[in-house]
């Protein structure tokens, strides 16, 4: 009895690889004040293999990580204590970032992302500029090989807290994002992007929601300090290519509108709350776009506002391609089959 126990202890801890099991791989521990093996995200990030083909989870225990990250790597797993705990803030203008001769985005967000089969819990991600900067900064701007010119730089402009790139695979639950200015949360890959958002909590001015390529959002909170637009959506990769929203909230100062395009986009909203200081004012194509070719696609269902709702998002599901009914909208098929979040 005793070798048996024995046994099934090693088991338990995983190190019973001469039984044919390999050791299970340990999270990698941040903390940052030094009771874990890194007190800062990125040294973490850093000390992965390049390659993996099974996420790595990287634990974050609770603090302010005053840190602006940089994923390159696949299969990276961000895993805080808490939402409200971990911390992870800078202060970035991303108008700021180009004068200083950035030729990209590289570098403009809080975290910046070129890796694939990312997954993101339990975090507070922001971009504090807006917050902290109450009047507009000048700064000298170098484009190129102009001559530099003073520029005055507000405290509502783009603001990142997550732009990725070539990512794909984005997964991301019990997250807040917050920033003042515009750009807040921005997915971007048009060709092949898939998102998923779950139970978050983003905040921001004008499209602080702005994926580009495929993304489903559920049960988040969406908080607008913009009279512009909170939404934002580009499908110009592939007709199929859709913004879906389940049970979301949007609120925000008074007169927010909901949302807008400047490029081929899909919009679903689906028992969405709007709260009773948005605007009735329709998710429109915005002045400066140079048209789109598919029309204009935006559907919802069981959508309400609070103190009485407005024609313009009653329910129209069959308009849309395929005519879907509500009950067969989730994650999967806003991906359109390419990949199910729920069983990573």
């Amino acid at each position: 009895m005793k070798q048996l126990a024995f046994i099934i202890g090693l088991l338990a801890m995983g190190i019973a690889h001469s039984f044919g099991q390999p050791k299970a791989k340990l999270p990698v521990v941040v903390d940052a004040a030094g009771k874990g093996q890194f007190k800062t995200i990125q040294a973490a990030i850093n000390s992965l293999p390049d390659s993996a083909t099974a996420d790595r989870v990287i634990l974050i225990k609770n603090g302010t990580y005053n840190e602006k990250l940089f994923i390159t790597k696949n299969h990276i797993v961000l895993k805080g204590e808490s939402e409200k705990g971990v911390v992870i803030t800078q202060d970035i203008a991303r108008d700021i970032w180009r004068c200083q001769g950035n030729a990209d985005d590289w570098g403009v967000a809080t975290m910046n992302l070129r890796g694939s089969d990312i997954t993101l819990q339990n975090l507070s991600v922001i971009n504090g500029y807006g917050f902290h900067h109450k009047a507009d900064t000048i700064v000298s701007c170098q484009v190129g090989s102009e001559p530099a010119t003073q520029k005055a730089v507000k405290n509502t402009g783009h603001q990142m807290a997550l732009r990725s790139f070539q990512t794909t695979r984005l997964k991301v639950l019990n997250c807040t994002f917050r920033a003042l200015g515009g750009d807040t949360v921005s997915p971007w890959n048009a060709a092949s992007g898939l998102f998923y958002f779950k139970d978050c909590t983003m905040e921001g001015g004008v499209d602080f929601y702005c994926p580009r390529g495929w993304a489903y959002a559920e049960g988040c909170t969406f908080i607008c300090h913009s009279k512009e637009a909170a939404i934002w959506h580009d499908g110009s990769g592939n007709p199929d290519q859709k913004t879906v929203l389940v049970n979301c909230t949007f609120k925000g100062d008074e007169g927010f509108k909901l949302g807008r395009y400047h490029r081929e986009s899909q919009f679903y909203l689906i028992n969405c709350s709007f709260a009773a200081t948005m605007a009735n004012a329709p998710v429109f194509q915005a002045a400066s776009s140079t048209g789109v070719k598919w029309g204009e696609r935006v559907y919802y269902y069981n959508c309400h506002r609070t103190g009485g709702d407005f024609a313009w998002f009653a329910n129209n599901l069959n308009k849309a391609k395929t005519a879907p009914v509500a009950s067969q909208i989730n994650a999967q098929w806003a991906l359109d089959q390419q990949w199910n979040p729920m069983l990573n």
